[in-house]
């Protein structure tokens, strides 16, 4: 199976269906709910997308240089931005499309979390502390573990350091709105993997298994470490959405920040 055509396949369709509810929505004129009308949903799905590409972009490149995983040449167009294929860029941008779409449905049409946490910065810090904990084990086992847990300490230590610095900006505000967060990562989590494993089980791309620690979520076809990525992924898309869309949000950032924001804000 070709790349794009695993794109075409798995990736664009559903991302398609989202923007055809969403859209619908708009023409129904069904609007976000009062908690949601910070930034305008096009505004933070853009913005998440430029993030994802910028963010993702050095780290996707390292694996592929150092062989953490691979690419059949036979199965992609040939052109390479540094060491990653065309495609793989590609992917950035649907996979955050697709996440931050379903996350703009959910918010429409979920009933509203209007109760606040009681302890506000008590949650904060605990999720910070709890992340923070996870990423320093992670890069100690990237500096000096075994080979065999390269993968898995490169996407934690990678991932961790913008769900530590969302933990410390709004955990109280995703915790609120758990069920959204939840339900924005759970369903697109096992079916990117899912379909990551049919790509794994046809060619497309190789996984190195010296630098995983050999544990398969599906036997023979879907590396735990696979499986983790699009955990990480849907996460940090999946509460960044909701951090940027929540109207709590604003008040936490500085004044010219704000000013510079309203002009992405939605009407009241």
């Amino acid at each position: 199976m070709k790349y794009f055509g695993f794109l075409a396949r798995y990736v664009v369709p559903p991302l398609l269906f989202f923007m055809t509810l969403n859209w619908f929505d708009h023409k129904r004129g069904k609007k976000m709910p009062p908690e949601f009308r910070n930034l305008k949903p096009e505004a933070a799905l853009s913005g998440h997308v430029a993030v994802a590409v910028a963010y993702t972009t050095p780290w996707d490149n390292y694996l592929v240089a150092t062989k953490v995983w691979w690419y059949d040449p036979k199965l992609v167009t040939g052109l390479v931005l540094g060491w990653v294929p065309i495609e793989e860029y590609t992917f950035f941008v649907l996979q955050t499309m697709l996440t931050g779409s379903w996350m703009i449905w959910l918010a429409k049409h979920l009933p509203p979390e209007t109760k606040k946490p009681a302890n506000p910065l008590l949650i904060r810090a605990g999720m910070t502390a709890a992340l923070g904990l996870i990423w320093s084990a992670s890069v100690w086992n990237l500096l000096w573990g075994p080979q065999s847990r390269r993968y898995l300490s490169l996407t934690l230590s990678w991932a961790l350091l913008p769900l530590i610095v969302q933990a410390a900006f709004g955990g109280d505000i995703l915790w609120q709105h758990r069920r959204l967060v939840a339900l924005g990562i759970i369903p697109t989590t096992l079916y990117l993997g899912i379909s990551d494993s049919l790509a794994i089980s046809s060619g497309t791309w190789k996984i190195n298994p010296e630098k995983t620690v050999k544990v398969d979520l599906i036997k023979d076809k879907l590396p735990l470490e696979e499986g983790l990525f699009f955990l990480v992924t849907n996460v940090l898309v999946s509460m960044g959405m909701t951090l940027v869309m929540a109207t709590d949000s604003m008040e936490r950032v500085p004044k010219v920040v704000q000013d510079w924001l309203r002009r992405f804000t939605q009407e009241k």
